[in-house]
């Protein structure tokens, strides 16, 4: 697993977040010599390279030593490093091998076999959901990757899991080389970190990288509806298993009979899911048929998705205050993913919305919010761009912040109404990611009287 050229030489790590401190813990253990570097320095960053300082391994940060970073035997990247980064051009002119933290955790957990989750919207709750069911089926699974744990720490268990349900993002994929699930999954294709990447295209490129390793005997789950997806798997070696919301598939919706389908047959009446919005039913389908993948009976599925529950921020009920239902939907940073969450409204509703702005325009928000929205409330850098796109279409407020906005949310919402924070932007204008925003959403609105 590990090259001799990495024992003889020493390795380096980019970026110290969650994932480049669990590599950089997993390499030490291997007896690998690692130089781990972040261009930023803050206090929980010094906290963690306090951690780090173990035998053979040197911790640096506010910087990046290029000198030694071109002369690495090779270089792991985390997902939050740019590809224009100096860093990464350094390697890259000097021929160093790039590689993400779950091209290695992959090749290391040789007695687990990966479901690999991709897609624009949905990834997290159709990780957690597959890992659920598998769980609950009594399959040793665990859920790792963008979801939160990286996926090396599952390689350094004396126990690996017979399965592991990985969330990938796109970044990730660039530089996974050696990636081969054994079932691959896509939710979705829409227009989405255009701040990183030059072209939709070369965006949905890297998604595409899920099928480099294909095989006869991949099984990759796909949403029906997507024509933009159906064409970039085109021609993947493998079965092609698809969910549609549509019409009939593999996995569907019986939205006369508000039946969900697999394989010929019903599997759970609709009103037993516990998630808000059309969108959850695509990522219960898609579920259903990563756990079939994985020998996993209907019957089996059908008891496990009625007892899984909203994940945090997306789009999680917050509280129910005089008859108005408050609706945290902070993981939605792009366009695509508030529109899903507008179209989950059964009840009249106020947007709060805003944040960094992430190159994509607003305007395709305008005939959702048409259909239910009271009002929005925005805040943050992106609120002038949001204004101006969607001038016209109902009445707009722009606030100074979060607490701002909630109070003036409050306002003019009557039982029956909700409040949804879907904010359609990044969350680093004001908050260090979206977690924090929806965590500082929720104690707002807990505190309200």
């Amino acid at each position: 697993m590990i090259p001799d050229s990495w024992r003889r030489g020493e390795l380096a790590v980019l970026g110290l977040a969650r994932t480049g401190a669990a590599v950089t813990r997993w390499l030490a253990g291997q007896g690998v010599r690692v130089y781990a570097s972040d261009a930023a320095d803050s206090p929980g960053l010094r906290a963690t390279a306090a951690r780090l300082r173990l035998p053979g391994v040197s911790v640096e940060l506010g910087r990046h030593d290029l000198d030694r970073i071109r002369h690495a035997a090779a270089v792991i990247v985390s997902p939050g490093v740019p590809p224009s980064a100096p860093s990464l051009a350094a390697a890259r002119d000097a021929g160093r091998e790039l590689l993400a933290e779950i091209d290695l955790a992959a090749r290391a957990l040789t007695r687990t076999k990966l479901i690999a989750i991709t897609g624009t919207n949905g990834k997290t709750t159709t990780t957690a959901l597959i890992a659920h069911v598998l769980q609950a089926s009594g399959i040793a699974a665990e859920a790792a990757g963008n979801i939160g744990r990286p996926l090396i720490d599952l390689a350094g268990l004396a126990d690996p899991p017979e399965w592991a349900v990985v969330e990938v993002s796109s970044f990730q994929l660039h530089d996974a080389p050696h990636l081969a699930p054994t079932v691959g999954v896509i939710t979705n294709l829409a227009p989405n970190h255009l701040d990183r990447y030059a072209s939709v295209e070369q965006y949905y490129g890297d998604k595409g990288l899920l099928f480099r390793n294909a095989s006869a005997g991949s099984v990759w789950v796909l949403n029906g509806d997507d024509q933009v997806l159906l064409d970039l798997a085109r021609g993947a070696s493998g079965v092609h298993r698809l969910f549609r919301l549509g019409g009939p598939a593999d996995a569907w919706y019986d939205r006369p009979g508000r039946r969900l389908m697999v394989d010929g047959g019903p599997l759970l009446l609709r009103d037993r899911l516990a998630l808000l919005g059309d969108h959850n039913v695509e990522n219960a389908l898609a579920a259903a048929l990563a756990a079939r993948a994985a020998g996993v009976e209907p019957s089996a599925i059908a008891r496990a998705l009625p007892t899984f529950r909203a994940l945090p921020h997306r789009l999680e009920p917050v509280r129910e205050l005089d008859g108005v239902l408050w609706i945290n939907d902070s993981k939605a940073t792009n366009v695509t993913a508030t529109r899903v969450a507008l179209r989950a409204m059964d009840r009249p509703f106020v947007w709060m919305a805003g944040g960094r702005h992430k190159g994509e325009p607003y305007t395709s928000l305008a005939p959702d919010l048409e259909r239910r929205c009271r009002r929005a409330i925005l805040f943050g850098e992106a609120a002038p761009l949001i204004a101006r796109d969607l001038s016209g279409v109902l009445g707009i407020e722009s606030v100074s912040g979060l607490e701002k906005a909630v109070t003036r949310a409050r306002e003019g919402t009557q039982p029956g109404d909700a409040v949804l924070l879907s904010p359609a932007c990044s969350s680093f204008d004001m908050f260090t990611d979206y977690e924090q925003r929806g965590e500082r959403f929720k104690e707002i609105v807990q505190a309200l009287r």
